[in-house]
């Protein structure tokens, strides 16, 4: 994955150090890291989210690096474009935690409301397999196999 840190600077830094793990634990008492959590929708033709860290399938979900819930919306700078785009996944305006997407499609409709900070570089493919694996095609979107990040961090 690649982060746009020069567009969204504290949204990059936030997705790169829950992968990391390196600000220990949180203020529910859960690590800040996204190692172990799930996936828990997967909308076929439109995204999987993911990175609720305190609370599984449980909406809303997740924690910030900086100290609180949530942080606010950087910019809107980048968009939607397509597959393999990293967004946030919020709730409402200035709503950012640790909940992401990945965008299987463009979604304009999210341009103006999710903070686009990343976009995956090598394992679209893997992101697909995902898709067509686990994806229903109901409006729940909870995957009807578990989906774990078994491990993640920093490739430098």
């Amino acid at each position: 994955m690649e982060l746009f840190a020069d567009t969204t600077p504290r949204t990059a830094e936030n997705f790169r150090a829950l992968c990391t793990g390196e600000k220990g634990i949180g203020k529910f008492g859960k690590p800040l890291h996204y190692k172990g959590t799930i996936f828990h929708k997967v909308f076929p033709n439109y995204t999987l989210c993911g990175g609720n860290i305190i609370g599984g399938r449980e909406e809303p979900g997740g924690e910030c690096i900086y100290g609180s819930r949530f942080f606010d919306d950087e910019n809107f700078i980048k968009t939607h474009s397509g597959p393999g785009i990293l967004t946030m996944w919020n709730c409402r305006e200035n709503t950012n935690g640790s909940q992401f997407m990945i965008c299987l499609r463009k979604i304009v409709e999210f341009d103006q409301e999710c903070v686009v900070f990343g976009q995956v570089v090598e394992g679209l493919d893997v992101i697909q397999n995902i898709e067509k694996e686990v994806g229903r095609p109901d409006l729940s979107g909870v995957p009807n196999k578990l989906v774990v990040i078994a491990d993640c961090g920093q490739i430098s």
